[in-house]
């Protein structure tokens, strides 16, 4: 199965110029998780709701003074239309992301495809995608949670 049977094509985005107030706008009316971040119709990074929280619990700024560009993600890991499900899978283990922007060779998007997509969409348990493929995949989203909590425990509190 293709990645393209089951990304969802009508992505919302922001450009690194847009504040967080707008971006958690977007969040809100749309009911998305992740933003791609546009430049020139090429995929430059992405935020997540996630990165908006944390990115203002650590500063002492108002959500309309701090830019997308500023707390996205600049190392994307993406998929193409015409790959198939366990090739996804393969970059979301890589990265330890449950969402990959879809984007065709000239880096413009086309698409988003999330973990949950492909559990709630693909054939799971038949010949193409095996529950142990989710599994692997889930397992290297909570080493990467895992990893980041022991980080923040033995950090120096200010």
């Amino acid at each position: 199965m293709q990645i393209k049977e089951l990304m969802i094509t009508e992505v919302k985005t922001c450009s690194p110029e847009t504040n967080l107030a707008a971006a958690t706008d977007l969040f809100w009316k749309y009911d998305c998780g992740i933003l791609p971040v546009v430049e020139a119709e090429a995929v430059v990074g992405v935020i997540t709701d996630r990165d908006v929280c944390i990115a203002l619990g650590r500063r002492d700024r108002r959500a309309s003074e701090i830019t997308s560009g500023s707390v996205a993600t600049r190392q994307v890991f993406t998929c193409s239309p015409e790959d198939d499900v366990k090739a996804a899978l393969m970059q979301m283990r890589k990265g330890k992301v449950r969402r990959l922007p879809v984007i065709d060779q000239d880096r413009t998007l086309v698409g988003i495809i999330s973990l949950d997509d492909i559990v709630t969409r693909a054939n799971v348990g038949g010949t193409e995608l095996s529950y142990s493929d989710l599994v692997d995949t889930y397992r290297a989203l909570c080493e990467r949670r895992i990893a980041v909590r022991s980080a923040a425990s033995e950090a120096p509190s200010t």
